[in-house]
């Protein structure tokens, strides 16, 4: 089944519902440079060789679209996987359609293509929206529009970046991923985050377990105290319950405990270990503010 396209898509970032064949122009692959906005570092040499051997037979199905700078002089915008796969296969040119974007349409449509196609890493999409929002002031909500995502979604990707470098490395390469980021993200002790990444590494525990175990290692002075009575009390969360902990916990990137009281009634404790990450989580649940 074809997934359904994101966000605006690239047809809307350019301003118009359809591209006519009429705008495709065949040009010389060497005069087109790459994007330089971009986000996506890491390309598969086995998937492009793939591609390569499918345009070869078929020829390059989906024109790429440039940016035109000079006389048989022009950047990419979208298509760097056509690119890089066409000129494996020996092609001499290549389609295109032209356009005149700016640097900010150029870098969302690269980023659109890209997160549409589930192409990219959480690495390189992190750095990504955190340029659209640096370089030219867009806020989370509105990168989140650009690629239709959510915001907590965009807020958690981003939060990858806080983790060290040889955490974020094996993001990149694919050795662990974005859930597995996310369960490291909890634990604050240098050590006990290695220590955990290093069994993730080891192939010993899914996202799920990962989590789990990250919990484990919480500060145990910011966990709620229960009374005698409580603590006597077997546990007997429904396990619909526990689901919506789960959910609850991957959607706000930190613990989160409900306790069932009589009549139906409850409560629900969101942790939180720093006034940064309290901001944060006030941003997830308020995102247009109280």
């Amino acid at each position: 089944m074809r997934r359904p396209a994101l966000g605006k898509g690239l047809e809307a970032l350019l301003g118009q519902a359809e591209l006519s064949e009429t705008l495709i122009r065949e040009l010389p692959i060497d005069s087109v440079r790459p994007n330089p906005y971009q986000p996506r570092q890491q390309f598969s040499d086995e998937s492009l060789a793939e591609l390569a051997a499918s345009i070869k037979e078929l020829g390059v199905i989906q024109p790429i679209i440039v940016r035109q700078e000079g006389a048989n002089d022009y950047v990419l915008i979208a298509g760097e996987r056509r690119l890089r796969a066409a000129k494996m296969a020996g092609l001499t040119t290549i389609p295109a359609i032209v356009r005149s974007p700016s640097e900010q349409q150029m870098l969302e449509m690269a980023l659109v293509e890209n997160v549409q196609r589930e192409d990219i890493n959480p690495i390189d999409a992190a750095l990504a929206y955190k340029r659209l929002m640096e370089e030219f002031g867009l806020t989370q909500e509105q990168v989140a529009q650009r690629v239709g995502k959510s915001v907590p979604a965009i807020s958690n990707t981003l939060r990858l970046l806080q983790l060290p470098e040889y955490i974020i490395n094996s993001l990149k390469d694919g050795a662990i991923s974005e859930g597995h980021g996310r369960a490291l993200l909890m634990v604050k002790d240098p050590v006990q985050q290695r220590q955990l990444w290093e069994e993730i590494i080891a192939g010993r525990l899914s996202v799920r377990a990962a989590e789990l175990r990250a919990r484990e290692l919480r500060p145990t002075a910011s966990s709620p105290r229960h009374t005698p009575a409580e603590a006597s009390q077997p546990s007997s969360v429904p396990e619909e319950i526990k689901a919506i902990e789960h959910n609850l916990s991957a959607y706000l990137g930190t613990r989160v405990q409900i306790t069932l009281g009589n009549g139906g009634g409850g409560k629900i404790v969101i942790e939180f270990y720093s006034e940064e990450e309290l901001a944060r989580l006030l941003e997830l649940i308020t995102p247009n503010g109280f």
